[in-house]
């Protein structure tokens, strides 16, 4: 249990691409725990988070990179990030700043929060509701999943498995590609 009552600190594990629908979804991870909570993000979102873990900078500042200068520069701090609620599919997100002994909660996307969250190192939390509700436990088959790997890829297994995708054909269309000959 985090420090805050009713809250779940995280951290960013991974994003994701849903090959069939080029989504992304960012993984958030539950600290000192194995529970993840997926969460379909934007492009842009996707890819500032991702810039940021992996220690890439852009040439010019970005969106998120200018939020966060911004707020610097007013000396106004981020002191953590919380996914609040799951409403219908959707998350719900709040800032928590603070400036000159004020504290500011402001509502925001949950991807939006998390990229100014990894550029400004304040932590993150979920709301213990929202991971109850939506949180991921890697399933441990019979004698598999002994592996921090076996168990992480169990995850996202899990989570290709929930998806709503169309059915596909149980075989291919003997007429696209098929073995014929043309004249």
């Amino acid at each position: 249990m985090s420090p805050i009552d009713g809250l779940i600190e995280v951290a960013v594990d991974s994003i994701r691409v849903h090959m069939p629908t080029g989504q992304h979804v960012v993984i958030l991870k539950e600290k000192g725990a194995e529970r993840y909570l997926p969460i379909w993000i934007g492009v842009y979102e996707a890819n500032a988070i991702a810039l940021k873990i992996t220690g890439i900078t852009p040439d010019r500042p970005i969106t998120h990179d200018l939020m966060a200068s911004t707020l610097g520069q007013l000396e106004i701090g981020l002191s953590r990030i919380v996914v609040t609620s799951l409403n219908n599919d959707v998350f719900y997100a709040r800032l928590h700043l603070r400036q000159d002994g004020r504290e500011l909660d402001v509502d925001a996307r949950p991807s939006d929060a998390i990229a100014l969250a990894v550029r400004m190192e304040c932590p993150i939390f979920v709301a213990d509701d929202v991971l109850d509700k939506a949180g991921v436990l890697p399933e441990k088959e019979d004698g598999e999943g002994d592996t921090p790997d076996e168990d992480r890829l169990a995850v996202f297994r899990d989570l290709v498995n929930s998806l709503d995708l169309p059915d596909l054909p149980d075989e291919p269309d003997e007429t696209e590609g098929g073995g014929g000959t043309s004249n």
